[in-house]
Parts: structure tokens; sequence; C-alpha cells
């Protein structure tokens, strides 16, 4: 199976690409989430791994635009708890380590960590795992990286310090994406759905009692600005039920309400670790 990850091998979205298919997968390595809808489009038998949220620092809202705008299918979900290992060639200690290099997320969720170390300069990069091959294969001395310990493996780099994060119950959650109508989840019991409510006072009050009324357990619900309409916005939103009918007739009323509605994806709901 062909899965494209945000980051290198190393990333925690390599390891979330592990865990949720096992390891004999063809590994796509994208830069940016704004790369990988392309590997779906060239080859519609493959998947995507996409962070959606973080415990700590919330939603990641342009990947829900991302997925909109794709035309792309919600068919999983993946909690992970996060890591963070500060490691460096073998043979350094913290004293030697004058600049890090991370995701600006992975910095930010480590600062108290860095302020224990203040003659280190902390430099932001686009992904954690790509410094750590970057320290590797350049065999750079002085230099540090925060990732994952599945990064220090592939890369034969030594942990310094190990769960770094400042927060230590810390996850992430990641979506399992595909092409439209390529996949259909039987056990389905969490939907995905983004929607506009009308302008009529109370109208998102109304559309939240519909989902209550039908037994539909809201998890999540999110705005955004709909860029070519100020002052209007859209709602992504994340519900739970028990009854797939019970599921249906409460979409179906919604729709009744809503001036749009667009069901991103129907999947089985996972525990949170």
């Amino acid at each position: 199976m062909k899965v494209a990850i945000q980051g290198v091998r190393g990333s925690f979205h390599h390891i979330v690409a592990e865990q949720y298919f096992g390891k004999n997968i063809d590994l796509v390595e994208c830069l940016s989430f704004s790369e990988m809808p392309a590997v779906l489009e060239a080859d519609k038998d493959s998947v995507m791994i996409m962070a959606i949220e973080n415990s700590i620092a919330g939603a990641l809202l342009p990947n829900y635009a991302l997925i909109d705008a794709h035309k792309l299918t919600i068919c999983g979900e993946h909690y992970l708890p996060i890591h963070h290992h500060l490691m460096a060639l073998k043979g350094q200690k913290i004293t030697e380590i004058k600049e890090v290099y991370s995701h600006p997320m992975a910095l930010l969720q480590c600062h108290h960590f860095f302020k224990e170390h203040p003659h280190i300069r902390l430099i932001e990069d686009k992904d954690t795992a790509s410094v750590a091959r970057r320290i590797h294969e350049q065999q750079l001395t002085g230099v540090g990286a925060i990732a994952s310990d599945l990064a220090a493996d592939i890369y034969d780099l030594e942990i310094l310090a190990t769960e770094i994060q400042t927060i230590k119950n810390n996850a992430t959650r990641f979506f399992i994406v595909t092409k439209t109508g390529n996949s259909k989840v039987v056990s389905a019991n969490k939907a995905s759905i983004k929607f506009v409510a009308s302008h009529d006072t109370g109208s998102l009050a109304e559309i939240l009692t519909i989902l209550s009324k039908h037994q539909l357990n809201l998890s999540k619900i999110q705005s955004m600005p709909i860029i070519d309409t100020p002052w209007k916005y859209a709602f992504f939103a994340d519900f739970i039920f028990s009854s797939y009918a019970d599921y249906y007739h409460a979409i179906e009323e919604v729709k009744t309400k809503v001036s749009s509605l667009k069901i991103l994806g129907e999947y089985t709901k996972k525990q949170r670790r």
C-alpha cells in the first residue's frame, strides 16, 4: 500500500502509518501538507495520513480546508501520544549543543525544557525527523533535533534528554484520508461534516439541537471563515453515533436548516490513548 505522510521516515506521521497499516507499506514522504493531495490524485488506491488536531495546540484548520477543497474522504482516525526527545550525534553532551532545529509546534511544546538550557538557540524547521536525518547525513556537531525515538534509531543519533515536552499528556489526532468514493466503512460510528448555517438568528443552536435529538454526540466543532464571503463562516463538526439510522435522519433534518452540507467522512471511532 502506498501511504503519503507529512515529513520523512522517523516522523510522527510515519509512526502512525506503521501503527495503522503495519510496516509493509510504500511510504511517500511529503515536506508539506499541501503536497499530499497530489499523491492521491496520481494514485487513487493510495492513502494519506494527516494530522488534524493536537491536545495542546488545537485544530489544524488548513488541513480541514485541504480535505474539503480536494474532495477527499476521511475513512479513519488514529490518536498518537507525542513523545519529544532531544537528540544529536553520538558522543555529545547537552552543554555542547548550540542550536536545536525542529518543527515550530515541537519547539513550542518543549519551551520549558529549553528555559533550563539558555545557551541553546532554537530554530524553526519544516519537520522533526528531517532535522535528525540532516544531522546524520552531514554529521553536524553542536546541533540537536527534537524528534521521536524512531528517528533517533533510523538516523543513528543519541538521545540526550527524553520526554522533554512541557505537558507530558500530549497527543495528536490523525485522519486517514482517501480519494472520494474509494472507501466505505461498514462499522462507522463517527462522522465529520462541513456545513454553512443560514443567516437566521439561532440557526447554529437549532442544528446542534437536531443532533442531540437524534442521539448524536458532538465531539468537536470548529468555525472557519469563508474566504470569498466576508463575515460568513463554515463549520467543521465531528460527532459520534450508535445507530446509523439516527445519524441518517439527523443529517437529513440538518440539510433543511443549512445553506450547504458536505459529509467529509464516515469512519470508526478510535480510543484516545
